[in-house]
C-alpha cells in the first residue's frame, strides 16, 4: 500500500547573492513519518524548512501540500496550510499562562468563550498525549513544559505537519524520552514530522527516515533502519570522519581555580547562583552540565568578572580575584580566556572584520598612541587557517560569516592567547560534526599544555567522553562533582532535575 506524501520539495533552488544556499533539493515526507534533516552548518538544511514556513520563497522547484502545488509566501499561509514550525528558541510570553499564549494570535469567531477555547486545547492535549497546567505563568516552567507549549501552539491551530528545530538542545534525557514519545504519538495519529538536529544518536532513535544535504544538494534520503551513525556522517562531510573522542589521561597539576560558596543574584533578589563550592587543577577538564537557566551563564560571567558577586570567594593560582573588574583581573597577571554564550553580544564586535576583534583583545598592551594592526593580522591568518574558518578574507566584516564559523573566530582568538584558565560555555554550539571534533581536539591539546578548562556543555555524551569530571548545577545549586568514567547519562539527567549524588548512589546501593 502506497504512504501518502504530505510534503514534497522537487527542485528547491535558493540563493543569496553569490552564496547557493539550495540546489535542485529533493525532499519528501510522508503522512504518519518522523523524517530527520542532517547536514554541516550551510549545507543548506534551514534555508531549505524556512521556505516551507513561509520565512523564504524558492528562487525555482515547486513545493506540494498535499498533492497540491502551493505558492506559500508568508508564515501565516503556511499555517492556514497546516504547518507548524517549533523554534530552538521559544516565541512564548513569559507573563502570560500556557493557555495564553496557546491561544495569542489565533483567530477564531469572537462569539466562541474562552471556556470552550480551553476545552478545545484539553481535547487536543488528550487526542495526543500530552500535558501541562495551562493555567501556568511560562516564566514558572521548566523547558520542557515551555517546549510541550510551543508544541501545543502549532497543534491547536490545526497544524498536521510540523518542523522542529534542534528541539533537544536544552532538554536532560528523561526529558527528551518525553519528547520522543510525544512526537511518536504525534506521528500515530497522522502527523508529518520534520526534525532537524546535530545529535546523530537521536536521528536513530526517533526517525524513520533521513535526508543529508551537503553543500545546498540532496545527497541521499535512507530508511533509518537501514543506515548508521557513521554512514550518515561520511554523506554528511563526504569523507569518513572518526567519531570517537578519546580522552588524555589528565595530569594534574596546581590547584588553579578555588570557588568557595558563590552566590550571585538574579531578579528580585533570586539566587542564581547559591553556594557554588569547586576547585579546577591545571591540566584537567571539568564539565558543567545542567538545564538551561540553571546558573551556567552567571558562573562564567561571575568568575570572568562580568557578573556581580553577593558572597563568596573565586580564588585564581591562590588570589582572590571577587570584585576586580576584567581589566583588573588581567592587570594582576591572571591569564584567562572566556568564551561566553552570547557570542555577538559580548564575545564579539558583528561589524568589525576578524582582524579587529583579534585587537581587542590586546591592544591596550601596545605601546604608545598609534596602533600596529600588523600583529593582529597575523593572527587573524594563523587562527583562520587553524580552524579552516570559511571567508572571503580577514578583513571580512564578523556579521557576514556562518554561524560555525563566527564561533571558530572566538574560540581560535582566546586560544591563541595561551591561556592558563579557559571558561567555554557551549563552544560547538551550532557547529557542524567536522568542526566540533576539531574543537574537541583543540581543548585536549590545551589540557596537555597545562591548561585548566571549565566546559560547560548540553551534549551528555560529549561530556562524559572529553571531560575528566563532571559538575552538575540545578537553579543554581551544585548537586554532584563527579568523576565522568563513574556516571551515566541517566544519572546526569536525574542530578539536573535536581537530585543529588549521594541520594542516586544510596539507589543503586
Amino acid at each position: 500500500m502506497d504512504k501518502t506524501v504530505y510534503v514534497e520539495m522537487k527542485n528547491i533552488c535558493k540563493t543569496f547573492g553569490v552564496i547557493r544556499a539550495n540546489r535542485n533539493v529533493n525532499f519528501s515526507v510522508y503522512e504518519g513519518e518522523i523524517h530527520g534533516l542532517l547536514g554541516e552548518n550551510g549545507a543548506g538544511k534551514s534555508t531549505l524548512v524556512n521556505m516551507l514556513s513561509g520565512i523564504y520563497t524558492p528562487d525555482s522547484g515547486s513545493i506540494f501540500i498535499h498533492g497540491e502545488q502551493v505558492d506559500i509566501h508568508s508564515p501565516k499561509h503556511a499555517i492556514e496550510l497546516g504547518i507548524g514550525m517549533i523554534h530552538q528558541h521559544f516565541k512564548l510570553v513569559d507573563v502570560l499562562t500556557a493557555a495564553e499564549n496557546i491561544m495569542l494570535g489565533h483567530t477564531s469567531s469572537v462569539f466562541i468563550s474562552n471556556k470552550n477555547r480551553l476545552a478545545s486545547i484539553q481535547n487536543v492535549m488528550e487526542k495526543y498525549g500530552m500535558q501541562v497546567d495551562l493555567n501556568k505563568k511560562i516564566r514558572d516552567m521548566s523547558v520542557s513544559e515551555k517546549q510541550t507549549v510551543e508544541i501545543l501552539k502549532v497543534l491547536y491551530r490545526g497544524s498536521k505537519i510540523l518542523i522542529l528545530d534542534e528541539p533537544t538542545a536544552v532538554l536532560t534525557p528523561q526529558e527528551i524520552d518525553k519528547l520522543f514519545i510525544v512526537l511518536r504519538n504525534l506521528a500515530e495519529t497522522g502527523c508529518a514530522i520534520i526534525i532537524i538536529t546535530h545529535k546523530l544518536n537521536e536521528i536513530m532513535s526517533v526517525t524513520d527516515r533521513v535526508t543529508v544535504l551537503r553543500q545546498g544538494e540532496t545527497v541521499a534520503t535512507l530508511e533509518t533502519s537501514k543506515t548508521n551513525i557513521r554512514e550518515l556522517t561520511e554523506l554528511m562531510v563526504g569523507k569518513p570522519v572518526s567519531l570517537s573522542i578519546e580522552r588524555v589521561p589528565a595530569k594534574k597539576g596546581n590547584l588553579l581555580l578555588s570557588v568557595k560558596n558563590l552566590t550571585a543574584l538574579g531578579e528580585h533578589n533570586v539566587p542564581v547562583l547559591d553556594n557554588v563550592t569547586f576547585d579546577l587543577f591545571e591540566g584537567e577538564i571539568l564539565g558543567v552540565a545542567g538545564v538551561a537557566g540553571s546558573g551556567q551563564k552567571e558562573l562564567c560571567e561571575s568568575i570572568a568578572g562580568l557578573y556581580p558577586v553577593e558572597k563568596g570567594d573565586i580564588y585564581f593560582k591562590g588570589e582572590n580575584i571577587v570584585g576586580f573588574s576584567p581589566r583588573e583581573i588581567i592587570k594582576r597577571g591572571v591569564s584567562m580566556s572566556f568564551i561566553p554564550e552570547d557570542r555577538l553580544g559580548m564575545g564579539l564586535v558583528p561589524s568589525m572584520d576578524m582582524v579587529d576583534n583579534m585587537l581587542l583583545k590586546d591592544y591596550v598592551n601596545q605601546p604608545g598612541i598609534a596602533i600596529n594592526r600588523k600583529p593582529a593580522k597575523e593572527k587573524a591568518e594563523r587562527v583562520t587557517k587553524r580552524l579552516d574558518i570559511q571567508a572571503p578574507n580577514v578583513y571580512t566584516p564578523i556579521r557576514k560569516l556562518s554561524g560555525g564559523n563566527i564561533q571558530k573566530v572566538l574560540l581560535g582568538r582566546e586560544i591563541d592567547a595561551n591561556p592558563h584558565l579557559l571558561i567555554t560555555a557551549y563552544p560547538v554550539r551550532g557547529l557542524d560534526i567536522g568542526a566540533s571534533y576539531n574543537i574537541y581536539d583543540l581543548l585536549k591539546e590545551q589540557k596537555q599544555k597545562g591548561v585548566g578548562i571549565l566546559y560547560i556543555g548540553e551534549d551528555l555524551d560529549v561530556l562524559i567522553e572529553l571531560c575528566d569530571r563532571i559538575m552538575v548545577l540545578c537553579d543554581g545549586k551544585v548537586t554532584g562533582i563527579t568523576d565522568s568514567e563513574n556516571i551515566t547519562k541517566e544519572d546526569l539527567g536525574l542530578m539536573m532535575a535536581g537530585e543529588t549524588l549521594s541520594s542516586i548512589s544510596k539507589g543503586d546501593a
